[in-house]
């Protein structure tokens, strides 16, 4: 991932009023009464807003972000809620800031796309979730390989579609990472992405125990 060019787009973006997000992955993820949740790229910090209150004070959501605009604005947004129970991390997403096995739930919209090892960040989700834990992810996937002039080239990346691997390339990274039975709960018709085609999904499994 060229870190350089998302932190300035997503900075510069921090305090704007447009729509970050491909999908709705907190709409389908229904987070319960005391579970601790985390929002990969949780940009201006509303997704952790509404899963902090559904989780009750005795759950506790982290957000989770590269760009240090949006975790600055993602702070004061807790602050001006009075949301007490959660926190926002600036991390890496191939490696998240959390302990193995602590996470209920967790949720991205528009966000692993941009990782430049995608297989790290599902190993990473794989990692932090509980056995019995859950991911509701939101995201893009493009119908053909991205050509490879364009991967590195800062534009595109910034525009979120230079990352986008094909779904079957995207489908096997899960498999690999550990999650065996993957729900489609939404997908797009393809359409066009600056050089590129693309499609929307938005996915889900769970962690299984080892006997299941």
């Amino acid at each position: 991932m060229n870190t350089e060019a998302i932190n300035l787009r997503y900075t510069s973006l921090s305090e704007s009023s447009c729509c970050l997000s491909c999908g709705g992955a907190v709409d389908h993820a229904k987070a319960n009464i005391d579970e601790v949740c985390v929002d990969l790229g949780c940009g201006r910090g509303l997704d952790v807003i509404r899963m902090a209150e559904a989780v009750g004070d005795n759950g506790f959501v982290y957000g989770v972000d590269i760009s240090e605009g949006m975790i600055n604005k993602a702070k004061q947004n807790l602050l001006k809620f009075e949301v007490k129970n959660a926190e926002i991390i600036q991390s890496e997403l191939e490696a998240i800031a959390l302990d193995d096995q602590s996470v209920d739930l967790l949720i991205s919209n528009c966000t692993i796309n941009h990782a430049a090892d995608k297989q790290k960040v599902w190993n990473e989700i794989y990692r932090i979730l509980k056995k019995g834990g859950r991911f509701v992810v939101s995201d893009i996937y493009a119908t053909q390989e991205i050509a490879p002039e364009y991967k590195n080239d800062p534009d595109a990346v910034a525009e979120c579609w230079a990352g986008a691997v094909t779904k079957g390339e995207y489908l096997v990274m899960l498999f690999n990472a550990g999650f065996k039975d993957v729900s489609i709960l939404e997908e797009s018709a393809p359409y066009e992405k600056g050089s590129a085609e693309v499609c929307s999904f938005t996915i889900s499994a769970t962690r299984k125990s080892c006997c299941s």
